[in-house]
Formats: C-alpha cells, sequence, structure tokens
C-alpha cells in the first residue's frame, strides 16, 4: 500500500475504519497512548516473544523496514516491559511509524520524548530477561484478532484495528465513503437536526412502545 494511502488511513481512524471494514479487526483490549494525538498506519512486523522476554525484540529490530508498525506480543500478556528508551530509538531510526505492545513498556517519559508513536497495554518499570527463544514475521493474537505479517495496522487514541490480509484497499474505499456521509450528517446537525429522527429511531421508538402497550 502507497505511503499516502496509509496516511489516509491514519488520518479517518480506528472507529471509521472498523465500521468500514464490517466492524472486523477490533484489537479488544486497553491500551496507553503514549504520545498525545498521534496516528499510524503501516504494514505489520510481528514478534511473538517468549513469555516475559524481549530477546527476540532485539533480533527483530533490524528487519524492521520504513513505515511498519512492531507489533509485540507474548504467549500471555503481563506488566512486563518488552521495550524501554533505548530499544525505541533503534526502533525510531530504523523508521517504523509505530509500535504497538501487548505487555508494558517503561521510561515512559523518555518515550514521550522519543516522539515515536507508541501503544502499549501497561506502563510497568519490571524489564524482561533475554534468555527465551521467540518467533518473528508469525502470526500473533492481540486482543482477540489474529494479526499477520504485512497486515494494515491502525492506531490512534480509540486504539487499534488491523486491516487483515488484501483488504486494505476496499476498506479504504468503503472508509472514504463513510467520512463523506458522516460529514454530511454533521452539517445536519449542526442546523439543529437530530440523531434520533435522522436515523429513523424514533419512528423505532414508537413502533415496538405500540406493540408493547398492545401486549
Amino acid at each position: 500500500m502507497k505511503a499516502d494511502e496509509l496516511a489516509r488511513l491514519a488520518e479517518l481512524g480506528v472507529a471509521t475504519i472498523y465500521e468500514a471494514s464490517g466492524r472486523e479487526g477490533l484489537l479488544d483490549l486497553p491500551l496507553i497512548q503514549l504520545l498525545a494525538a498521534s496516528r499510524a498506519a503501516g504494514p505489520a512486523r510481528t514478534v511473538l516473544c517468549g513469555q516475559d522476554d524481549n530477546l527476540m525484540v532485539h533480533a527483530a529490530i533490524e528487519r524492521i523496514q520504513p513505515g511498519e508498525v512492531l507489533v509485540l506480543a507474548m504467549p500471555e500478556p503481563r506488566p512486563v516491559a518488552l521495550v524501554g528508551e533505548l530499544l525505541a530509538t533503534q526502533v525510531k531510526v530504523r523508521g517504523a511509524a509505530a509500535i504497538l505492545i501487548d505487555a508494558a513498556v517503561r521510561d515512559a517519559e523518555e518515550l514521550q520524548k522519543l516522539g515515536l508513536p507508541i501503544w502499549a497495554r501497561f506502563i510497568r518499570a519490571k524489564g524482561a530477561s533475554k534468555t527465551v527463544l521467540g518467533e518473528t514475521d508469525v502470526p500473533v493474537v492481540m486482543g482477540g484478532t489474529r494479526i499477520a505479517p504485512g497486515d494494515i495496522v491502525v492506531l490512534d487514541a480509540d486504539g487499534a484495528v488491523c486491516i487483515q490480509g488484501g483488504r486494505a484497499g476496499d476498506v479504504l474505499t468503503a472508509a472514504e465513503a463513510r467520512c463523506e456521509r458522516e460529514t454530511r450528517l454533521r452539517e445536519k446537525l449542526m442546523a439543529g437536526a437530530m440523531s434520533y429522527d435522522l436515523h429513523g429511531l424514533r419512528e423505532y421508538v414508537e413502533m415496538n412502545r405500540r406493540k408493547q402497550d398492545a401486549c
């Protein structure tokens, strides 16, 4: 996918992409956005670390290509820091778009100053070991969603969503159409209209109330 298309996915945002994709690919887990107001979208560079271990993060960094999202998972998510300032500095130098971690980070203030968009499940000082072999460039499951290498990951203040397989172009088209519809709807709302009427919700509620009253 082209850089401008990835930038547009990031601009459209997680909620719009999730809805436009048919409500697929949402990473249903709590995420801390370390860099306020940051957004990112890029192909996943996946790492399945050994439990409570970041050996494979060190190994994966040299494989990162510019614009990728480094996706780090463990067999069981735990509040153990897989990334701190020094690892994140290397990831930034490699040109990654962001890091997504289903575990912890530490050096939080330094990471914020670094300026690399990072999302993590926890912030904890407890460090990882460097002795357990994991795997790089393999599918991982995060928040109930499977992320394969090269899948497009979109991140913002709402969390993260994964566009799987070759769907990114179609999802982008659908997201643009949804954005246009919402723009027109917003204009009506600003003019005083109510979504209760525009979406036919008033009619739905009143119809069901009449059915209840008839019982």
